[in-house]
């Protein structure tokens, strides 16, 4: 199962997305906007195999975080969460091997189903 880096700054969305991916088996880690899960990935030991993050946020939004992320782990897989269409756009110009998005609201088994296809 995969280690999984979670960043949203809504508690509902996260606690949804929190328990589907551990209930597939993952270890999924939990932050609150960009800045925490930044700072959780730079100081983590260990790699992240899949950043799950919303789109929009304060201070350092989701395609900001995906980037810096990917410049200290190529391989890092990512799906971006977003309600709003046009800032998935913004995310054509990240170098990720493995992307998917995914539109906000999305059920349970639909965030599973994503995350399963970018880890494939």
């Amino acid at each position: 199962m995969a280690t999984i880096l979670l960043a949203d700054d809504d508690a509902a969305v996260r606690d949804l997305v929190r328990r589907a991916l551990s209930a597939e088996g993952h270890t999924v880690h939990v932050t609150q906007d960009g800045l925490e899960a930044l700072e959780f990935f730079n100081a983590n030991g260990g790699p992240i195999d899949l950043l799950v993050t919303d789109v929009d946020m304060p201070q350092l939004d989701g395609i900001s975080l995906a980037e810096k992320a990917l410049t200290a782990q190529s391989n890092l897989a990512v799906v971006l969460m977003s309600g709003f269409s046009d800032q998935l756009e913004r995310a054509a110009g990240l170098r990720a091997r493995r992307l998917l998005s995914i539109a906000k609201p999305f059920t349970l088994d639909q965030i599973k189903q994503v995350v399963r296809t970018v880890l494939a």
